[in-house]
């Protein structure tokens, strides 16, 4: 990861990493089933990223221990708790239209693992949000998928994981929720879902001549032109989330911390590095956990054609994570 190291959050990560297991550690939400095979290799989206994210973090000692958790498969009624039912059950029994494949991006591509790993990976963001209920951090290996609307799915995501969490989240009395979205496009099937829902407040912070060309109202949108790089950008977002965490004051925060404003991203359009990205995760994990408010983190959407490399990229967040984890102190305090 070009110059991941070398910044002054780098140097905290790596004092968390040789700590190793000597502490409670943030939970991590994972399934090997995350990644469907076989698959296409030349598809634009990288399926096996979930399997490299968590290679990754293997390989550095995140990934071993009870701090981690396998979802389970998902009751249909939790996902229709935000999507239609008709939709949900003909993805689900394979009888969905091709145009609507198609639309999703996956057309000729449905499959019962392909059910299976769509499905987990809502429980798996559902999970991460009740952990972080009783930890006050918890990350998925997975998630982001915004795009999704209440009838239909868009931009690669069929379910939209970030939706069922914030309702399951009100099922279980959280009043108000943040759903602070920096994937690189907006969050614009998350936005439409919650658009007559004021208890949800959607901010997305996205890039304004990407995907979707034709995008929905969210409570906050912050567009950026092309470029953008890690000052400027850290800047912005520094200003509008202090001011959206004091407007709002969401009592849980769900956070989509997609990579794809990386420079190196054959989606993106920013400029941001790893060390912006790291930077960017540190910062808004560490403002909302400093105002007692949870966080659950996704890892959004990221494109790039070394599988390995972006898997690396993704796992930035879990990195943020536990170096937060250790810095606030959060195993100590009760968040019950």
């Amino acid at each position: 990861m070009t110059g991941f190291v070398s910044s002054k959050w780098a140097r905290v990560a790596e004092r968390v990493t040789v700590s190793k297991m000597t502490r409670p550690r943030s939970p991590l939400v994972y399934s090997p089933e995350y990644s469907v095979q076989p698959w296409p290799r030349e598809h634009r989206f990288v399926m096996s990223k979930f399997h490299d994210l968590a290679e990754s973090l293997r390989e550095d000692g995140y990934l071993t221990g009870p701090h981690v958790h396998v979802p389970e498969y998902p009751s249909e009624s939790l996902i229709e708790s935000v999507h239609e039912s008709s939709y949900v059950r003909a993805f689900n029994n394979g009888t969905l239209d091709d145009n609507k494949l198609r639309e999703i991006g996956f057309r000729g591509l449905w499959s019962p693992e392909l059910v299976r790993r769509t499905n987990l990976e809502v429980a798996g963001t559902v999970l991460a949000a009740e952990l972080a209920l009783e930890s006050g951090l918890a990350c998925n290996l997975g998630g982001g998928t915004h795009h999704a609307h209440r009838d239909r799915g868009s931009g690669f995501t069929i379910f939209n994981d970030l939706a069922v969490a914030a309702v399951a989240l009100l099922d279980k009395g959280v009043d108000r929720i943040l759903i602070c979205d920096l994937d690189v496009h907006q969050g614009d099937g998350t936005a439409s879902i919650f658009e007559e829902r004021p208890e949800v407040c959607t901010f997305s912070m996205h890039c304004q001549s990407n995907f979707p060309f034709r995008k929905c109202q969210s409570t906050l949108d912050i567009g950026l032109e092309d470029g953008v790089g890690d000052e400027e950008y850290l800047r912005i977002l520094k200003d509008q989330l202090i001011f959206v965490l004091k407007a709002f004051q969401p009592e849980f925060v769900l956070y989509d911390a997609g990579v794809d404003p990386h420079v190196d991203d054959e989606l993106g359009k920013l400029n941001l590095t790893d060390n912006g990205l790291f930077a960017r995760d540190v910062f808004v994990m560490t403002e909302c956990l400093s105002r007692g408010m949870p966080v659950a983190g996704v890892i959004g959407g990221g494109y790039h054609r070394d599988r390995r490399v972006l898997g690396r990229r993704h796992s930035i967040l879990h990195r943020a994570a536990e170096t937060v984890w250790e810095q606030q102190s959060i195993a100590s305090k009760s968040w019950a």
